[in-house]
């Protein structure tokens, strides 16, 4: 299974080819992978993952001290065996749903150490949150801090919260994806007095304990920038609220959003040098302003398990219409990946028996949904030769991927399968058509 000679680097140093253009991927023959858990088949690189979360975990620490802290914003995917690793590795979770909380809980993670997300928390989510002990709520909006404050007075308990507050930043990120701006669905902004207001509420409530404020601008950042005026805008709002309430935060969440490389023309970011820059940033504006530096967090979800993650396909049909486009079909898509059906997203896709000829065709890639929306990647560059039955691999998919998942036209979700250091194993079986009719009366 283990492949000792690998040669040229696509994308990221964990997807190679060896000496006779066969894709690698973790140092594992993707081949023999497919053979052994048929497809379409979700890989994921665990080194890889307990690597990226060493490497911020060691930025951040350098950057901000032992007590800042990096939460893994799990919704970029979500299933125990990650859980279990996030533990290991020393981080806290960022959890968005019941289900997301209940299956943390169940991988045997401390939820002491979760951060309770979403813009529309139901009373029965609260409920549950509070009964399972998660450590801190970030609080969207004044109707959930009253419902946080009503249910923890029930439950006899003071509970730990963040507000979530948007700085009025355009990250010139995807429309989809930008989260900071002030016509954000997401918290309660700065600009207009809101967060003003709710700083207020919260300090008044008997059973909320504020800790402090929490933001995120937008995802796929390379540019540190971003970063600086985001924490610039927010540390200003410390400021201004210590002098109008004469409160301090203890803890200050930068959010997340680093990019990662889906195509060749992506940069490759340094995290490092960003933390660092961020990092004497903030220092620097805290001694300027004359406020305390609070407890700085970070939650990184894509960062940390986008490039880990790797999907295989079978080709099931190549069709040419001549003078149109070429397409290759495959036993996936929209289903284990909508991301370029709902929003464009860019990817490589590759076959995995060989490399791309310099004589080639450029095909789009599509998957077996009955909707023509159902498109993987368009202009893929692909063998003149691909016929059925031949396998190809879409990169970069650890993240957004399995989560979004779906079993549209009742097809089953495929399978995570974790390559270790020694060993391929199952984290997540494949569903089964009786699977998806369990629910059903």
């Amino acid at each position: 299974m283990m492949v000792a000679r690998k040669t040229k680097e696509i994308l990221s140093s964990n997807v190679t080819r060896s000496e006779d253009g066969q894709l690698q991927f973790a140092s594992y023959s993707v081949t023999e992978l497919a053979k052994e858990y048929g497809t379409p088949l979700y890989l994921y690189d665990e080194t890889r993952i307990r690597e990226k979360c060493r490497s911020i975990l060691e930025a951040v620490k350098e950057a901000f001290g032992s007590s800042s802290r990096v939460l893994y914003a799990s919704k970029a995917a979500s299933f125990k065996q990650i859980y279990r690793i996030m533990k290991e590795e020393g981080l806290g979770i960022d959890v968005v749903s019941r289900g997301e909380i209940f299956t943390a809980h169940m991988a045997g993670f401390p939820l002491d150490s979760a951060y309770f997300h979403s813009n529309n928390k139901t009373d029965e989510d609260i409920s549950y949150a509070i009964s399972c002990g998660v450590g801190h709520f970030v609080v969207d909006g004044e109707d959930e801090l009253l419902a946080i404050d009503r249910i923890a007075k029930c439950a006899k308990i003071k509970q730990k919260v963040l507000l979530r507050l948007t700085p009025g930043i355009d990250p010139h990120t995807y429309a989809a994806v930008a989260t900071g701006k002030v016509d954000s669905k997401f918290g309660s902004a700065i600009e207009t007095g809101q967060a003003k207001a709710i700083v207020g509420l919260a300090l008044s409530l008997e059973n909320i304990e504020l800790h402090g404020y929490h933001c995120h601008v937008g995802s796929q950042l390379f540019d540190a920038e971003v970063f600086l005026g985001t924490a610039r805008v927010m540390l200003e709002f410390v400021a201004e609220m210590k002098k109008e309430y004469g409160y301090e935060p203890t803890e200050l969440d930068l959010g997340g959003g680093f990019g990662v490389r889906y195509i060749e023309e992506h940069p490759v970011l340094d995290v490092k040098d960003t933390v660092n820059r961020i990092g004497r940033f903030v220092h620097g504006k805290a001694d300027e302003l004359n406020i305390r530096l609070p407890k700085i967090c970070f939650e990184p979800g894509r960062y940390l398990v986008a490039d880990a993650g790797m999907t295989v396909y079978t080709v099931g049909s190549v069709k040419r219409i001549p003078g149109y486009k070429s397409y290759v079909s495959v036993d996936g898509g929209m289903t284990d990946n909508p991301r370029f059906a709902l929003y464009g997203s860019p990817y490589t896709i590759v076959p995995v028996g060989c490399e791309v000829p310099i004589e080639h065709e450029t095909m789009s890639v599509v998957g077996r949904c009955c909707e023509s929306g159902d498109i993987l990647q368009e202009n893929v560059p692909m063998p003149s030769d691909i016929k059925r039955g031949d396998l190809v691999a879409c990169l970069t998919t650890g993240a957004y991927n399995y989560s979004m998942a779906s079993n549209y036209n009742r097809i089953p979700r495929p399978p995570v399968v974790m390559l270790g250091k020694d060993t391929s194993y199952l984290a997540v079986r494949r569903e089964t058509p009786e699977d998806i009719i369990d629910l059903d009366y």
